[in-house]
């Protein structure tokens, strides 16, 4: 299934090829205060149909993930990174910036990256 997505003001958009009806909620420090739904799939699902170059990236941690967010309105509707156990790249996409899903209907898992 196809899904278009996008940060509030449109700065940033992008396609997403995937099934989406699993998400995850996040207590890492950055997770918590930015409030995302997160589903990852892999890299080739993702499409960006923005320029990179209006990408604002924040690293943490280790900065093994380069979360993405609109320097124009703030919103952070992806993060990229590989996978740590296959070295796969992948994305994890801000389900909430998917307008088309309907959140309410998706299993959310919650998970405890902050002991991570």
């Amino acid at each position: 299934m196809s899904h278009h997505g996008s940060c509030h003001c449109g700065r940033i958009a992008f396609e997403l090829e995937a099934d989406v009806t699993e998400a995850i909620d996040c207590n890492c420090s950055l997770c918590r205060r930015r409030g995302g739904l997160l589903a990852f799939f892999p890299r080739a699902a993702f499409t960006l149909t923005t320029p990179d170059a209006d990408l604002g990236t924040y690293r943490f941690n280790q900065g093994h993930i380069a979360h993405h967010f609109c320097p124009t309105c703030g919103v952070a509707p992806f993060s990229d990174g590989v996978h740590p156990t296959t070295g796969a790249a992948i994305v994890a996409v801000n389900l909430r910036c998917l307008p088309e899903i309907d959140l309410a209907t998706l299993t959310v898992k919650q998970v405890d990256g902050a002991s991570l």
